[in-house]
């Protein structure tokens, strides 16, 4: 029976879902499923990873890795997987997973793929699909015969099952040897924010240039306390600094896919579209009846923004 590893991350003793996501595909797998958490909070991750069905999780609770360093997160984690004997290993493809996987990969010699949209695990058997030329088509990519197959997953793309709390599982705490450090972690300025991060969001109201300026995206913040949201922007309105580059959908910012995207005044350039065509509901308002952005929508409506946007909020209110 194959055994699958699923790297957790959490926020504020909370489980994300894209690691929800991970766990629920490595359950439905038939898998024994084991987890790796790192940071304070690691005891509690492991917690609530024991409600989605893990059995046993690998724990570095250290209050050095409060932050991320590749230097302590490298040797860490591929001492975790190697003392797991996991041969699967999942993990979100986050901005910390886009940089310790392919680190630990390499110090693995295991087989590795990023930023897939879904995972099928059949015994040892592992296929992934994965968008090329910025989602204009998808490959389905099988491993070799590699001892560790490695499978970063975008964030809303797999169902999350019932968790069940009565689950408990077995807690291996770790404490590895700190290694000479290369960097050193001075500070981490936090976002003050309280609203979902982008990669995490199920609902995104996302501006561009149609905005016109920078304070007129409160106009989108209005809207998004309405609904829940969280709030994007196209890459030319970032450049401007209206709003900061933490707020970028596109493929040089973040590939996002909640449930219900709304493009406000973006046109549709190929690089915004290759970061949000795989929403589930995709909602533009442009006042350009023959914008890019129309093509891939689900619902357009061809007007001034500055006159739809502040309706729907008003309607949202009286239903919401």
């Amino acid at each position: 029976m194959s055994n699958v590893l699923v790297f957790i991350e959490g926020a504020n003793s909370e489980l994300k879902n894209s690691t929800k996501e991970l766990l629920s595909v490595a359950k439905s797998s038939g898998a024994t499923v084991s987890a790796i958490a790192l940071g304070p909070e690691a005891k509690a991750y492991a917690d609530k990873a024991a409600h989605y069905g893990v059995s046993k999780t690998f724990i570095c609770s250290d209050q050095q890795f409060e932050n991320y360093n590749p230097d302590l997160f490298v040797p860490a984690v591929t001492d975790l997987i190697k003392q797991s004997g996991a041969n699967i290993v999942l993990a979100s493809s986050s901005s910390l997973g886009k940089d310790l996987f392919p680190r630990v990969a390499a110090k693995l010699d295991s087989g590795f793929v990023s930023d897939c949209t879904d995972v099928q695990i059949n015994g040892d058997d592992v296929t992934v699909k994965k968008p090329l030329y910025a989602g204009k088509c998808s490959a389905d990519v099988k491993f070799d015969n590699s001892a560790i197959k490695i499978v970063l997953m975008r964030a809303n793309q797999l169902k999350i099952s019932e968790a069940d709390s009565s689950l408990s599982s077995e807690v291996v705490e770790s404490n590895p040897q700190a290694p000479d450090l290369k960097t050193l972690i001075k500070d981490i300025v936090k976002s003050t924010s309280e609203k979902v991060d982008l990669t995490e969001a199920n609902i995104i109201v996302a501006g561009g240039r149609g905005m016109k300026e920078a304070g007129h995206f409160k106009l989108l913040e209005e809207l998004a306390d309405v609904l829940g949201a969280t709030v994007g922007a196209s890459r030319a309105v970032c450049d401007a600094g209206w709003v900061p580059h933490s707020m970028q959908v596109g493929q040089t910012g973040k590939t996002v896919a909640p449930n219900l995207y709304i493009a406000c005044g973006i046109s549709g350039a190929i690089q915004h579209l290759a970061g949000m065509s795989s929403s589930k509901v995709i909602v533009a308002i442009n006042n350009d009846p023959e914008a890019p952005i129309f093509q891939k929508s689900t619902y357009g409506i061809v007007g001034d923004l500055f006159d739809i946007v502040p309706k729907l909020t008003e309607e949202f209110k009286k239903v919401l």
